[in-house]
């Protein structure tokens, strides 16, 4: 091997599973936290904050960091939450209604804690006694007796118990009372019944709707699974973590507060495992940031309150490296993206472009600054505060109460840049800025909130989503847009036209049967490879499939090879590929230069060249959505019905002016820049034997790669 030639044989599955285990030193250095200043005589220590630390929250309230969201809380109509606080509420309205009046109380107590405004401190406790007015806490029933909560009595128990808090002095005793009382008899057993039959599921009489909640959105989904699907989703630690928080508060106070704590903490620590070794996290980074904190809110509050340390239950500085992965910011569009109603009282949420992320399943919010400011503060670590500091959205009050400018910040080690994650999720990148590019791919196994995605590809380049995967699914079966969950709404391969193994939706967002596992995975300077075996995932769908593996070649900064193997074990199939492109502003256009494929996007454009094979098609598509519920065009490569295929695509990517490679200008279009298949420069590509061959220029970079199929992996050679 000489300086010109880097050859590397994928051989040996067995050595690509270790891995993710291997974790080549990107460990956080972790340096414990000082311990808790003592208190003046007779001080009680708030749950998550002292009177001491209110100088700095303020000063956090002024920081750029937190002006958008503080301006979001300024903005809010007073005369509006009163109305709606007096007029509007429905009391058997949990969803949406008692969800905003938390909201309400939420933004009035931090407001008032940080200015001291008499109208919020009004407003709080005007909210505060609206959810005291509620008989139940949430829309879920035991038994056909008692209420149990997943996020409403959680969230709400957790959310007065910290108006405590921030309202400290401006509340009379009876008011502290009444809050306290609710807690304990509204919050506390709601959160203790759901815990306790996700871990007992064997003792549960049956969970159900509770018929007193308006929840006719969601009745139709059965619960009769739901204890074991649950526990190991999002929806265990929300109820995990206020029953916790509610313990910490009574604390020596009530009898039941030990049997709560010792149940919360049991369920915080078996939950833990669900994190990979490296703090990877299955449900998509969007609920890992809703999940770590409330994680995280547990453990400070064991901390503080009693010096119980359990804030090592996850490698948190590892899983602030998960998050900061999964990040992908793009740049904005000149193009108004269209809104969609989840169900009443909730829209689809729009993620800005500069907190743009690698969406895979449900994801579909910006990382956020609390988690990352709590582990830099608690655990010193200078990536989790790069993180706090300069990426993700600051979206969660809490990152007020944690946030700290002065913390040590590191930005990523190059090492960082290429991933593969305990979940078998990778991910490849340029960088970290919205002009960087980003590869990710989809294998690993089953989780809630997944979509029918494996093996499927993400690719950002020059701040534009250029092979997309769509986002805001809808999470109800019967709705136009859950389409968009399934295989063929990705950039995956279909068999005769059917993705791979997926459930109905009858239980909600449920995990599936279905299995892609990472067989081959390597990286040197300037490239990343990896295969994937998804056969697993068809076969539950198509018993003849032997194999489906998808080889990825990346060429940083701009150049991707595809390498799709499909074979049957009896008969013959069609397979299709498919390359969405991203239209959520309604912006992109395809078209079918020569043999090949254009997706073209206002400021940069990917080619997609098909290798020649006998039989084999390339076509443009649309996914059959209404006009009124969105437009997802794709280009397809179909290869016709045989026994095994093969199927090489090579994609590469150009912002609108070649020449401002990685430099990017105003948005000026691709028509009016004249930017077409020809800037995409000359590649060749062609098979001898078993051998596949990419070779040309493509933006100055010369490529010149070798794939022998001769074995199960492919043999790939980059010079």
């Amino acid at each position: 091997m000489n300086t010109t030639r880097r050859t590397f044989l994928k051989r040996s599955a067995v050595l690509a599973a270790s891995l993710p285990f291997a974790r080549l030193g990107l460990e956080g250095v972790e340096t414990p936290a000082a311990p808790l200043a003592p208190l003046p005589a007779g001080a009680r220590r708030g749950l998550l904050f002292d009177d001491t630390d209110l100088p700095r929250i303020r000063a956090n309230a002024r920081h750029p960091r937190f002006a958008a969201l503080w301006q979001s809380l300024h903005e809010a109509d007073l005369a509006a939450d009163r109305d709606f606080l007096a007029n509007k509420v429905r009391l058997n309205n949990h969803v949406v209604d008692l969800l905003k009046v938390q909201k309400i109380m939420e933004r009035a107590c931090v407001l008032y804690a940080v200015e001291g405004d008499p109208a919020q401190l009004a407003l709080a406790r005007t909210a505060i006694r609206k959810m005291l007015e509620y008989p139940e806490w949430d829309s879920f029933i035991e038994g056909g007796r008692q209420i149990f909560g997943l996020q409403r009595a959680p969230e709400g128990s957790i959310a007065l118990l910290l108006a405590l808090d921030w309202l400290k002095g401006a509340l009379t005793p009876e008011e502290v009372a009444a809050i306290e009382d609710a807690v304990a008899t509204k919050g506390a057993p709601a959160c203790a019944t759901a815990i306790y039959g996700m871990k007992y599921p064997d003792r549960v009489q049956g969970w159900d709707w509770n018929p007193r909640s308006d929840v006719q959105d969601f009745r139709h989904i059965n619960l009769k699974r739901w204890p074991l699907i649950l526990n190991s989703t999002n929806l265990k630690i929300i109820p995990t973590a206020a029953l916790g928080l509610i313990a910490c508060h009574f604390h020596g106070r009530r009898p039941e507060a030990a049997g709560w704590q010792d149940l919360a903490r049991s369920c915080a620590r078996a939950f833990a495992t669900i994190y990979g070794s490296d703090g990877s996290y299955d449900e998509g980074v969007s609920y890992w940031g809703y999940t770590t904190l409330h994680l995280a809110l547990f453990a400070e509050a064991l901390w503080r309150t009693q010096g119980i340390d359990d804030r090592a239950l996850i490698d948190y500085p590892g899983t602030a490296r998960y998050a900061l992965g999964m990040t992908m910011p793009t740049l904005p569009s000149d193009h108004a993206v269209a809104n969609f109603q989840h169900v009443e009282g909730f829209m689809m949420p729009l993620l800005k472009p500069e907190f743009d992320i690698v969406n895979f399943g449900d994801a579909n919010g910006a990382v956020d600054v609390s988690v990352a400011a709590w582990i830099g503060r608690t655990k010193r670590d200078p990536l989790a505060g790069f993180v706090a500091r300069d990426i993700g959205e600051a979206r969660y009050l809490y990152g007020l109460i944690w946030y700290e400018p002065e913390a040590p910040v590191a930005p990523p080690e190059p090492a960082l840049l290429d991933q593969r994650l305990a979940n078998d999720l990778v991910l490849s990148r340029t960088g970290w800025t919205a002009r960087d590019n980003v590869l990710a791919l989809r294998s690993g196994g089953p989780a809630n909130h997944e979509h029918a995605d494996r093996n499927s590809v993400l690719f950002k380049a020059y701040g534009e989503r250029l092979l997309h995967d769509p986002t805001r699914a809808a999470y109800v079966a019967h709705q136009p847009r859950w389409i968009l969950r399934l295989t063929p709404a990705h950039t995956a391969v279909l068999i005769n036209g059917e993705g791979h193994q997926y459930h109905d939706g009858h239980e909600g967002t449920n995990a599936s049967w279905a299995f892609a596992r990472v067989v081959a995975y390597a990286t040197g300077p300037g490239w990343m490879t990896v295969s994937s075996d998804a056969t697993d995932a068809y076969q539950l769908v198509n018993r003849q499939v032997a194999r489906v593996v998808r080889t990825l070649v990346y060429l940083k900064p701009d150049v991707v090879i595809f390498l799709d193997r499909v074979t049957l074990s009896d008969g013959k199939a069609s397979v299709q590929v498919r390359f969405q492109a991203n239209n959520e502003d309604l912006a992109a256009t395809l078209s079918l230069p020569g043999d090949n494929f254009l997706i073209a996007r206002p400021r940069a454009s990917l080619l997609g060249r098909v290798a020649r094979t006998p039989g084999l098609v390339v076509r443009l598509g649309q996914l059959p959505l209404a006009e009124k519920d969105g437009s997802q065009p794709f280009a397809e490569v179909e290869s016709a019905a045989a026994a095994d295929h093969e199927i090489l695509t090579v994609c590469t990517a150009l912002p609108v002016n070649p020449a401002e490679r990685g430099v990017l200008g105003k948005n000026t279009g691709l028509a009016a820049a004249g930017h077409g298949a020809s800037a995409h420069g000359e590649l060749r590509l062609s098979r001898e034997g078993s051998v596949w061959r990419v070779q040309g220029t493509h933006a100055a970079q010369r490529i010149n790669v070798s794939l022998d199929t001769a074995d199960a992996l492919p043999a790939i050679t980059i010079t």
